[in-house]
């Protein structure tokens, strides 16, 4: 992609982006920060200007889980009252149940563990596995004006122009894309709105788990998965995958009016302002039919060839995303293998991959509030944190 003039703020921005001051760590209740990205004090969820993890860390809406259900060898978290990873026996901080769940699992022990040189390689065997992706003709970006991070909430369109000056939509009538495209239009994006699927809905679900199991990105996340003891068979994963991306659960009210499929591709509005929506398909189109305008972007990633990445601003249909991160030009298979890695192998945890021989990191956070199967955990969300640590 184009680099960002002068070089000195694109370096700014990236650098500024991948801090500390865009996360509600260490952070909750404290005061108003002007100089920071995203607020964490009480007053936040009313001015709509909270950090994405503000209610993971902030609120109870995330419950820490006092259990290892659905938990065996998930990553060491502070902000957890007791733990179910391998190590926990040794610091004498497992959970009273660790034993009894975790114990007789095949991959609850260290030997078993994924090791960031491990999910390095893998995420770089799924970026060359990636034949479905946009070739460097198929998309022309027109990416315009970079601004520095404290100006991220000043909801001023900087850009005249759309994002997308061209796309080969021939890449939409690849099975994968036409299948993912096909889900797009099955969800009601205001949370506290339960959604209810059709037949032909939940068959277009497994469609799309369907085509995307038949490309080698998902073939080579799969052998990968199964080599590392987290699943027996091929139908055993594809059960899971469904369960935890297309599983409803309660974002608003008693409702059950969100997935992480919904929240990661599609989009959400939650208390007047833009959740999730990291997917460059759903804002092409979006744009193409007026009813995204871009208004800025804050990162640019380093590869010279899709995919690459973006950090943006934007206006959805009236809402305002103030940092949208997405991948631009990968196929949805592309996607859904690395952002399920990350969740399997880091969840709540920001997972580190390298793509052509680039870093790359990837936060994903679970939903504790409800479960699935045996204390499975749904996906919350996964977005692309920043290429640069």
């Amino acid at each position: 992609m184009r680099a960002c003039v002068p070089l000195i703020v694109a370096m700014l921005c990236g650098l500024a982006w991948a801090g500390n001051r865009k996360s509600c760590a260490s952070r909750c209740n404290e005061r108003f920060d002007r100089d920071a990205v995203c607020q964490c004090d009480r007053r936040c969820p009313r001015h709509g200007d909270c950090c994405e993890d503000y209610e993971q860390l902030c609120t109870g809406l995330y419950l820490a889980p006092s259990s290892c259900q659905g938990r065996c060898l998930e990553a060491f978290d502070k902000h957890h009252p007791c733990h179910c990873n391998a190590r926990c026996p040794e610091f004498g901080n497992c959970c009273e149940d660790f034993e009894s769940l975790c114990g007789h699992e095949g991959f609850s022990h260290s030997s078993d563990a994924i090791s960031k040189e491990e999910l390095q390689s893998v995420s770089e065997k799924i970026y060359s596995a990636d034949t479905n992706k946009a070739r460097k003709e198929d998309i022309v970006l027109n990416s315009q004006n970079c601004i520095l991070p404290s100006e991220t909430r000043d909801q001023v369109d900087r850009c005249p122009e759309p994002l997308f000056t061209y796309v080969n939509e021939k890449l939409f009538s690849k099975p994968t894309y036409a299948a993912f495209i096909n889900l797009l239009n099955n969800y009601q994006r205001a949370t506290g709105r339960g959604e209810h699927f059709t037949a032909q809905e939940l068959a277009e679900q497994d469609t799309f788990l369907r085509e995307i199991m038949k490309t080698a990105v998902m073939k080579e996340l799969y052998g990968f998965l199964h080599q590392q003891n987290r699943y027996s068979s091929e139908q055993e994963f594809v059960s899971d995958l469904k369960n935890m991306w297309f599983g409803l659960y309660s974002r608003s009210k008693e409702e059950r009016d969100s997935s992480g499929f919904e929240h990661v591709f599609s989009g959400e509005v939650k208390k007047g302002k833009v959740t999730g929506f990291h997917n460059w398909i759903r804002f092409y189109m979006q744009e193409q039919e007026g009813l995204v305008d871009y208004y800025s972007h804050i990162y640019d990633g380093p590869w010279d060839s899709y995919p690459d990445v973006l950090a943006m601003q934007f206006n959805w249909d009236g809402y305002y995303k103030e940092v949208g991160s997405a991948f631009i030009g990968s196929s949805p298979e592309f996607e859904m293998a690395l952002y399920s890695l990350c969740f399997i192998a880091r969840p709540g945890k920001v997972c580190q991959l390298s793509l052509g021989g680039h870093p790359l990191a990837i936060q994903t956070y679970t939903w504790n509030k409800s479960t699935y199967g045996n204390g499975k955990k749904y996906i919350a969300t996964a977005y692309v944190v920043s290429s640069i640590h």
